[in-house]
C-alpha cells in the first residue's frame, strides 16, 4: 500500500504543478494586455493628432526610400519601435515567478531596450541582474540574446524566460548558502 500512496502523491504533485503553470500563463497573458493597454493609449486629442501626423510622415519616408532604391524590409528596428510608441511584443515562454516580479522584469527590460539604439545583450543582462539583485536579494542570473541554449537549476519562484520582440531573456535565481570556515 505504501507504493500506491507514493504514486498518488507523485501524481498529485504533478497535477498541482500543471495547474500552477496554467495559472502563470493566464496571468502572464493578462500582464501583456495591461502593458499593451498602458503604452497604447494617447493622453489627449493633440497627442493623438500628432501621432497620426508622425505616422503619415514615416510612411512617406518609407515610400521615398523604396523609390530611391534603399533597402527597407518593412520591419522597424528596436529603436524605431520605441520612437513610434509601439507596444513591445512580450511573450512569456516559461515562468516560475510571482506576477509582480514578472511585471518588474518586463518593465526593466523594456526601459533598458528603449534606451539602446541597437541591442547590447551584455548591457541588458547586466541591467536586469543589478535590478533584481538590489531589489530582491543576491544570486540572480540573466542571459540575453537572439539565439542561445540553456539548462539551469533555479530556486523556487525565481525563474522567468520571456521575449520582447526578437530578444529572448532568461532570468533566474539560485540559492546562496553561507560558506562555513
Amino acid at each position: 500500500m505504501d507504493g500506491v500512496s507514493e504514486e498518488l502523491e507523485r501524481r498529485s504533485q504533478y497535477l498541482s504543478s500543471l495547474i500552477q503553470r496554467t495559472r502563470i500563463m493566464v496571468d502572464a497573458d493578462q500582464v501583456k494586455k495591461e502593458v499593451v493597454e498602458a503604452t497604447d493609449k494617447p493622453v489627449n486629442q493633440e497627442q493623438q493628432r500628432k501621432k497620426g501626423n508622425d505616422e503619415d510622415q514615416r510612411l512617406e519616408e518609407k515610400k521615398k526610400a523604396v523609390r530611391d532604391g534603399d533597402r527597407y524590409d518593412g520591419n522597424p528596428t528596436l529603436g524605431e519601435k520605441q520612437k513610434q510608441n509601439q507596444p513591445p511584443n512580450i511573450k512569456v515562454r516559461g515562468a516560475d515567478m510571482p506576477l509582480a516580479l514578472q511585471k518588474r522584469a518586463f518593465q526593466c527590460a523594456h526601459e533598458t531596450l528603449a534606451s539602446m539604439p541597437k541591442l547590447e545583450s551584455k548591457r541588458l543582462a547586466l541591467a536586469l541582474k543589478k535590478e533584481f539583485d538590489t531589489t530582491y536579494g543576491p544570486a540572480w542570473h540573466c542571459i540575453v540574446g537572439t539565439s542561445f541554449g540553456s539548462y539551469v537549476t533555479h530556486s523556487l519562484g525565481g525563474f522567468l524566460y520571456f521575449s520582447i520582440d526578437k530578444v529572448y531573456i532568461l532570468l533566474f535565481r539560485t540559492a546562496v548558502e553561507p560558506v562555513d570556515h
